[in-house]
């Protein structure tokens, strides 16, 4: 081989490596954004989307005029069984409820874990498919007992629905007008209620969909 040959060859090496680790450096970095991404949308425990996953996905079915439905839940004495089986067992009881939420079909769109014990749905249909959605979310909970690290759970929920009422429906206003059912719902002792507009509405906390 002539020097001159040999020349481009090592060269040319140098340029296949430098590439090879250029693109090493720039996948490691996407891969990085990526799981950043992922982090600040998702729930830690379930996997779940979080809250601010969950809002921006109704905003844009608001925005796009589409017939939608919030269903929000909690899990009834969730606090009893991690002062008597521990936060493992509870987180555990947390992960399997998504799951089973998550496992929701059409017209059920997002399954999201919004903070401790309650969980949001996000339905793409009118008031019957908000309704159904919401009955097969507290079915799937109550039906069968949940399987966590050390027995079964029987578990309860509390649910509460509602859809878009007025063209203008903000998510603030959906998830006030879901929380207020889901709390009618926690009163009785559990079950599904239905936000009604007639009724005088029942809000835990002034700010707590506001963020």
């Amino acid at each position: 081989m002539s020097q001159t040959l040999q020349s481009v060859v090592t060269a040319l090496g140098g340029v296949l490596a430098g590439f090879a680790v250029a693109a090493a450096a720039y996948w490691r970095q996407q891969r990085a954004l990526w799981a950043a991404r992922y982090e600040a949308n998702h729930d830690d425990v379930t996997g779940l989307p979080n809250r601010r996953l969950f809002l921006t996905r109704l905003r844009a079915a608001l925005e796009n005029s589409t017939p939608v439905g919030v269903v929000l839940l909690d899990l009834n004495q969730f606090k009893d069984v991690n002062d008597t089986f521990g936060h493992e067992v509870g987180n555990d009881l947390l992960n399997q409820v998504g799951r089973r939420l998550a496992s929701l079909p059409t017209p059920v769109r997002v399954a999201a874990r919004l903070s401790g014990d309650e969980f949001a749905l996000l339905v793409i249909g009118g008031p019957d498919d908000t309704a159904a959605a919401a009955h097969a979310a507290w079915q799937v909970i109550a039906d069968n007992s949940i399987r966590v690290v050390n027995g079964d759970l029987h578990v309860a929920a509390s649910v509460g629905y509602t859809h878009v009422h007025h063209p203008n429906a903000s998510p603030r206003q959906l998830l006030t007008q879901a929380d207020s059912a889901m709390y009618e719902a926690k009163r009785a002792g559990g079950g599904v209620r239905e936000y009604l507009p007639h009724r005088t509405p029942t809000v835990r906390s002034r700010d707590r969909h506001h963020r």
